[in-house]
């Protein structure tokens, strides 16, 4: 492995062959290093990379993780994951050696994130808790599963935190009407929780929502993508998952609101975004509508548990109501289970009466 001096820059620069993925023998060069040493370093953890040495580091793994994973991962949710392993794992475990990382260096790291306050004294929260841990098992895992690393660290280490969110909130639909006749002073913010309550449709869904997803022969609406900001920029993407796919049957009222709030837009395309407003938009809206309405204030992600709880509360099923918004029925039932009608009593007296009968 030697490193060369390039006498006319004073520079120094690392050139080597390695195999490819198909066997192929390729030449590899990288100029402009200061010092022989970091043109060793260099090319060093590049042949461990391409190798997936496991005596490389934790910071350098990660990158074969990066390589390997980011291209398969939605572009909003990459970030996220992205954030933590720059942020919360590699400041950490980077120099530390793949093969030389066990059970005891992550207890001593979630110990350090369970312990950890920002400066008003607030400790991170549980369910944070337990997602830095699922990204750093998952670096483990995938190191196992394609490089022949022996166990997951993470695994034997064992969990922190909890899966578990915040409390769902509901509305009742007498107070969604409240709160939408707040917004009839905005026709976009109006028309917006319309859709976002009548139909249970996922704050990006509805912001991806063009004229073309609109039938109003039929009076369905096509949920086919979803809309983030990232980065200052504009991203259409697919829905959260291929159940999410789905079309949704409107109702006669909120077919005919849609109808005149498209023919009110002027010059819109049938690939345009009727919604041209951000998350944070709907976020400031919401809490302008509920202070004006007087109700208590719930997340706009709630409104999608609003609309689930009355269609519960109108006797549909789950599985109905799964397809309805694009979730698994087992989700439904076991999220939504308190608010299913008990048939507990009728169970038993139909019991006592097979019993009786026999």
């Amino acid at each position: 492995m030697p490193a060369y001096k390039d006498k006319a820059k004073g520079t120094w620069y690392a050139s080597f062959y390695y195999e490819d993925w198909t066997g192929k023998k390729v030449k590899k060069m990288k100029r402009g290093f200061p010092t022989k040493r970091e043109a060793l370093e260099w090319e060093r953890t590049f042949l461990q990379q391409q190798t997936a040495d496991l005596e490389m580091t934790f910071e350098n793994f990660v990158a074969v993780y990066v390589a390997d994973m980011k291209g398969r991962i939605k572009e909003n949710t990459w970030g996220t994951k992205e954030h933590i392993l720059y942020k919360k794992l590699v400041p950490y475990f980077g120099k530390r050696k793949m093969c030389d990382i066990h059970s005891k260096e992550v207890i001593a790291w979630q110990n350090e994130m369970l312990g950890y306050r920002d400066k008003n004294g607030k400790p991170y929260s549980p369910v944070y808790l337990k997602t830095l841990h699922n990204q750093l098992s998952a670096v483990f895992n995938h190191a196992v599963r394609h490089y022949n690393l022996k166990v997951n660290p993470a695994a034997q280490a064992g969990n922190m935190g909890k899966p578990k969110g915040r409390e769902m909130l509901f509305w009742t639909k007498a107070e969604y009407l409240k709160f939408a006749e707040a917004m009839m002073d905005k026709p976009l913010s109006y028309y917006a929780f319309e859709m976002l309550y009548w139909c249970g449709v996922r704050e990006g869904e509805l912001l991806a929502l063009t004229p073309g997803d609109f039938d109003f022969e039929k009076q369905t609406v096509t949920i086919s993508k979803s809309y983030q900001r990232i980065k200052g920029k504009d991203v259409i993407t697919d829905p959260k998952t291929p159940k999410s796919n789905r079309v949704i049957q409107m109702p006669a009222f909120l077919c005919e609101e849609m109808r005149d709030y498209i023919k009110s837009l002027y010059g819109v395309k049938p690939t345009d975004r009727i919604f041209t407003v951000t998350k944070s938009y709907l976020h400031r809206e919401m809490d302008r509508g509920a202070k004006e309405a007087g109700v208590k204030r719930i997340r706009i992600h709630d409104l999608r548990h609003s609309h689930i709880s009355l269609l519960i509360d109108m006797g549909f099923t789950a599985l109905a109501i799964a397809d309805r918004v694009g979730h698994e029925s087992i989700d439904i039932t076991y999220r939504y289970a308190h608010l299913f009608p008990t048939r507990q009593a009728e169970m038993a007296d139909k019991l006592d009466m097979e019993r009786k009968g026999a």
